[in-house]
């Protein structure tokens, strides 16, 4: 929900997407079950594709060729539904749109969308030897990157009022650095085919790698804070913080590929020592990340006993793990450090995992949802 006191009529929040029984004041409960899911849709949902996607990488990294085949045909299952449920929101409960383009917890949220076409584009060209899809969702996730950022930042900053830090701050904000390094790494990666304009792929793909650093400079200091000087609640600790891992593993990754990709290019070759110490600290700052989020993992869920159920979120701590395996396997590779050979089969079998428990998650919700729904 917006807290602009600008608008005169505020929308309620909407409910998880499979939730049952009617919204009140909205007459979503009156629609059909797509029509109540698209009024509950979160814009993080997304994040289903950026974990089904780079999920299936891993298993294409660690040689598991089928499991990937497999995953790819699902998540163009699941891109396109999610699209099909955006385009109905857009269409139908704009307010709803509005208010959480408004709202500092929910807005980021959207930036998924990008990742989740970038991460489709690698599985596509990679996986497929699909090319030319590969072409058009790099080309969707750039657009989608210049119209999200410029639009989400541009509204919380202009906001008549704004919500606390402690409020308005969470994990989900490092999604912004995961839309800007998707675009970098598949740039990188599509250079090869770009004929006489892979110089300028590459610089493109540079440019974005960097700035998204930049970004997580920035915002992680923010989330540092607000980890260590404000009062934190269980329930502040979202699942989106495991993003605090994945911003920088995808900043490995997007480093990584461009020594692998660049190594024809002058302007890559001038700045090789640069990038690769620079990968470098990319990979040893999400490792660092790693036994912390599990330390508050546990106090959250062991020691505070709060509940572990299904939230759409949780996506969004599934892709790390899985990006943390790609970007190990494509860093040790790019840098010759074959001693960490190990880690990235580790971090896939956690990453299948997890998925796993988030889809069966998922398809109870759905199920839930859909027997209790109204006819």
């Amino acid at each position: 929900m917006s807290d602009d006191r600008g608008s005169a009529v505020q929308p309620p929040p909407p409910p998880p997407i499979g939730a049952p029984g009617p919204v009140s004041g909205t007459g979503v409960g009156r629609g059909t079950v797509v029509d109540r899911a698209a009024a509950g849709l979160h814009p993080a949902y997304f994040a289903l594709v950026m974990a089904t996607g780079i999920v299936s990488l891993a298993a294409w990294v660690q040689g598991f060729a089928a499991i990937a085949r497999g995953l790819f045909w699902l998540n163009l299952v699941f891109f396109a539904a999610l699209w099909g449920l955006t385009l109905v929101r857009i269409a139908r409960h704009r307010a709803r749109v509005v208010a959480d383009l408004k709202d500092h917890n929910r807005s980021v949220g959207f930036f998924t969308a990008v990742p989740g076409a970038c991460v489709l584009g690698s599985q596509a060209l990679l996986i497929q030897g699909a090319t030319s899809l590969a072409w058009t969702l790099w080309i969707a996730g750039a657009t989608l990157w210049v119209l999200l950022t410029y639009t989400i930042f541009t509204t919380l900053t202009v906001k008549a009022t704004k919500p606390a830090l402690a409020d308005g701050l969470n994990g989900g904000w490092l999604v912004s650095i995961v839309a800007t390094q998707s675009v970098s790494v598949l740039a990188a990666q599509l250079a090869g085919d770009a004929g006489g304009g892979s110089e300028v792929l590459l610089f493109v793909a540079l440019t974005m790698w960097l700035g998204g650093a930049m970004l997580y400079v920035w915002i992680i200091s923010l989330i540092f804070y607000r980890y260590t000087f404000f009062p934190f609640k269980p329930s502040d600790l979202a699942p989106p913080y495991w993003i605090n891992m994945g911003a920088m593993a995808i900043s490995t990754l997007a480093g990584a590929t461009l020594l692998l990709a660049g190594k024809e290019s002058a302007l890559i070759r001038e700045l090789v020592p640069f990038i690769k110490g620079t990968t470098l600290l990319f990979w040893a700052t999400a490792t660092w990340w790693i036994p912390m989020l599990v330390i508050l993992g546990v106090w959250r869920h062991g020691v505070k006993r709060f509940p572990l159920r299904y939230d759409p979120l949780y996506w969004g701590a599934v892709f790390p793990l899985g990006m943390y395996s790609v970007a190990t396997a494509r860093m040790a590779g790019a840098i010759d450090l074959p001693f960490l050979s190990l880690v990235s089969p580790a971090f896939f079998y956690v990453a299948a995992g997890a998925w796993t428990l988030a889809l069966i998650g998922l398809m109870h919700r759905l199920g839930t949802g859909v027997q209790t729904a109204p006819t």
